[in-house]
């Protein structure tokens, strides 16, 4: 892939919206970055032409949201940004079994919230953080078609839903006359290409964009980390994360292949890890999720390294198609992967 088709805008499948191949992910802002900084990195990264931001009620207990909300008020720059946001996790009291999930009580309460806090009118795309077999997908898509029919949501798209969830709610939108998913968000990164086997072959059957988070697996393909130590702080230690995900000799040899191709190239290993994300058939845009301005500017260097065939084949060789050398994309929180409790409506 040339530096040419790398900066070309693409389509939010089957709309017509054109999205930046990268997306900038918001999940450190009002955590592990603060909101000044948090703003520079927003300023930054709509300078260089993103104009995808994702973010997430859940995302630093609301308060993501609020700044980038804040960020995005100033000189109009919201109207020229793809906003997109997300409901499922708990909000509120923990003891509140409705303040969660995807019901049509919660979806649209935490639409409105989500709009007060971005202060905005509509959100460009409404994503499901995550499926529930808890909830008929028939009451979830009453819920969003209604809000979009409100003008306070343009699009609704998933995140982590299984293949054959995604055709569910397709087929259930196609039999009630819905809005249907324009989006699926899964992780997908060079160590974990588990989505390769059913979820990306699936949106582009179907027309779907695909924003793939977890790029850089974690931080992992930051090539930072090496198997003898970690880094102080970062999240991998002892070659594993937070979440128990472990790093296998697998991994290990993929990283020294991106190591020595970052070398040639002059680029960063993250950077080429990005690139090859975006490369990939089916991917929409690599939602980077910098924690430092510095990290900001490092993964925007990816739309400069430019990719060929035997770039790809090299990559393929050492760690194949549908090949998984860490966990990342089964061991995510909240995956639900159990069968509807209820049975179809249609």
């Amino acid at each position: 892939m040339s530096k040419k088709e790398a900066w070309a805008l693409r389509s939010l499948g089957r709309t017509g919206v054109q999205v930046s191949p990268i997306g900038l992910g918001t999940m450190m802002f009002g955590g592990k970055t603060d909101e000044a900084e948090s703003a520079r990195i927003i300023d930054l990264a709509l300078a260089r032409g993103v104009d995808l931001v994702d973010t997430a009620d859940a995302y630093g207990g609301n308060e993501t949201e609020r700044i980038v909300g804040r960020a995005l008020a100033r000189d109009g720059r919201r109207k020229r940004t793809i906003l997109a946001t997300k409901l499922f996790f708990p909000q509120g009291p923990g003891d509140d079994p409705n303040a969660r999930g995807l019901s049509r009580r919660h979806v649209i309460q935490a639409c409105e919230a989500s709009l007060e806090r971005l202060q905005t009118d509509w959100i460009d795309l409404y994503q499901l953080h995550r499926s529930s077999a808890d909830v008929p997908i028939d009451e979830t898509l009453r819920a969003l078609d209604d809000l979009i029919r409100a003008g306070k949501v343009r699009y609704v798209g998933g995140s982590m839903f299984p293949s054959w969830r995604i055709v569910e709610s397709l087929w259930v939108a196609k039999e009630l006359g819905l809005n249907r998913f324009v989006s699926e968000q899964p992780a997908f990164n060079l160590l974990d290409r588990t989505a390769e086997r059913e979820v990306i072959p699936a949106a582009q059957s179907f027309g779907l964009a695909v924003l793939a988070w977890g790029p850089l697996c974690g931080g992992l393909l930051t090539g930072k980390y090496d198997r003898d130590h970690g880094d102080a702080a970062g999240r991998w230690q002892d070659g594993r994360d937070a979440f128990g995900r472990q790093v296998t000799p697998a991994a290990w040899e993929a990283i020294d292949l991106l190591r020595e191709m970052a070398k040639e190239k002059s680029c960063s290993v993250s950077q080429l890890a990005l690139a090859w994300c975006m490369a990939q058939p089916g991917i929409t845009a690599a939602i980077i999720g910098p924690r430092t301005f510095a990290q900001a500017e490092d993964n925007l260097g990816a739309l400069d390294v430019a990719l060929d065939a035997q770039d790809f084949a090299r990559i393929d060789a050492r760690f194949p198609k549908r090949s998984v050398a860490v966990r990342y994309y089964d061991t995510a929180i909240g995956v639900d992967f159990r069968p509807s409790r209820h049975r179809s409506v249609v």
